[in-house]
């Protein structure tokens, strides 16, 4: 289990053994069934989750690590933002995701030495830190997925009507120095 797992609600879990992951990758396909689909869509707010799976390989990385590459797809279904019909999404991500025990000396060695993460924008995601000697790998899968949901899914060719945009031009402000005009006068 990750830390993650006590913060959030988990409606789709996978739990992976440490010990159990060799150096050779091991292939994993995971697909959420009809109550993960329908306790996902409560936790992301969506109409509905039609479906959910990855197909997920499974490594050690390093010494003590554990490495999480893969593919997540997902079929959904959002309430369009102007009509509130009904709007299918396909979602399909890249998964990589490097795990590390807590109080792994790699995690100690990324640090700037005062406790500071050093993080390189372009370069990859910085590692999760786990207790214990499981990894939840349904979670991960699960939080990918809805990081790529649309947060504003609109139905194809709708448009806000009576909707227009303000450009400011109309607002006419006071100069600053207006107030400071009647202050010299007392």
């Amino acid at each position: 289990m990750t830390k993650r797992d006590t913060d959030t609600e988990t409606a789709f879990s996978f739990p992976v053994k440490v010990g159990h992951i060799s150096a050779n990758p091991v292939q994993v396909h995971l697909e959420a069934d009809e109550a993960e689909c329908a306790g996902l869509a409560r936790l992301w707010r969506v109409l509905a989750v039609k479906s959910l799976k990855a197909d997920l390989k499974l490594s050690r990385w390093k010494r003590d690590g554990v490495r999480i590459k893969g593919t997540v797809e997902a079929e959904i279904e959002q309430a369009c933002v102007v009509t509130l019909e009904p709007v299918a999404s396909s979602i399909r991500e890249e998964v990589e995701q490097v795990f590390l025990p807590e109080g792994s000396k790699l995690i100690r060695l990324m640090t700037d030495g005062q406790g500071e993460m050093v993080l390189d924008p372009d370069g990859p995601d910085i590692p999760e830190t786990f207790a214990g000697d499981t990894i939840d790998a349904g979670l991960l899968v699960s939080e990918f997925a809805a990081l790529a949901i649309d947060p504003y899914p609109r139905k194809q060719g709708v448009e806000f009507s009576g909707h227009s945009e303000d450009t400011g031009a109309e607002i006419i402000r006071p100069s600053p120095f207006a107030a400071l005009k009647d202050w010299k006068k007392d």
